[in-house]
């Protein structure tokens, strides 16, 4: 059995069965991890949500910003929407209802102890432990699947706060625990999150370090997949890997098998939904 963490799909489905061909994937002995962004700006977002639902146990995924837009969307909210947005199709689409509510229920962050791993879409802010991350996405997933999850998607977009207090409450602490899983790129090595900032590594301002660079960050001794930072052009480093490599800007399609050691990477070139500017 084999398992696989890949990056952001963004509705690139024509790119992800085309990979899953490439490394001969069979549902029903192998396993695939991916890190989220399903959906949004590619030309196939109803699609790929529906495959990939249709995986059932064999596929693992995490949210991401887009998929979490996407939820806050189908609500009525339109604060941010934009004209590269994609989802139109899945909010008519008769599966509506369905596909959502299955969004709806998967987690924040998968770990699994055995392959030795935790997937995140975003990353970690230096404070949190992964023992302390699985407690703080459970608090995120619970709110999401419980029949308060509105309230949540209403006040869900916004930076502040941008830096980590366990005595953070209310919708606060899940606006920042949302923003750290599925938003952080840079942050201060005290830990105080910018969400603006989006570039490589080298085109920050110098007080800004990416998430897994802060000296002796609480995670750093264990192995992190993460995508949502298609321009960080590094792959691996620090015990952590950079799932998404810009599919859908033209860039690569990402597979990194990560139940043999050393994992290996496995892409296929994309020919990009949309263009980096």
């Amino acid at each position: 059995m084999a398992t696989y963490a890949i990056g952001d799909i963004q509705g690139c489905l024509d790119e992800l069965l085309k990979l899953l061909q490439q490394i001969k994937f069979d549902p029903a002995k192998d396993r695939l991890w991916f890190a989220g962004d399903l959906v949004n700006r590619g030309p196939k977002s109803l699609e790929t949500l529906l495959f990939i639902r249709s995986l059932g146990k064999s596929a693992i995924t995490v949210l991401g910003n887009h998929d979490l837009h996407l939820l806050a969307l189908a609500e009525g909210d339109k604060r941010y929407s934009s004209k590269f947005d994609t989802l139109l199709p899945i909010l008519e689409s008769d599966e509506r209802d369905a596909l959502l509510d299955w969004l709806r229920h998967r987690p924040m962050l998968h770990h699994d102890a055995a392959l030795g791993y935790t997937l995140v879409h975003a990353g970690l802010p230096p404070q949190w432990s992964i023992k302390e991350a699985q407690g703080y996405a459970k608090e995120l997933e619970t709110t999401l699947r419980s029949s308060h999850f509105r309230d949540f998607l209403n006040v869900m977009y916004g930076n502040k706060p941008k830096r980590w207090k366990a005595s953070l409450q209310g919708m606060e602490r899940l606006r920042f625990i949302t923003n750290c899983f599925t938003r952080i790129r840079f942050c201060t090595a005290e830990g105080k999150l910018d969400l603006k900032h989006k570039g490589e590594v080298g085109s920050q301002q110098e007080e800004l370090l990416p998430w897994f660079e802060v000296p002796n960050r609480a995670s750093r001794k264990d192995r992190i997949l993460f995508g949502h930072w298609s321009t960080l052009q590094v792959r691996h480093t620090k015990k952590v890997y950079g799932l998404d490599t810009g599919c859908l800007w033209g860039g690569e399609l990402s597979a990194l098998q990560i139940d043999v050691k050393p994992p290996v990477w496995h892409t296929l070139n994309c020919r990009g939904a949309l263009a980096p500017d």
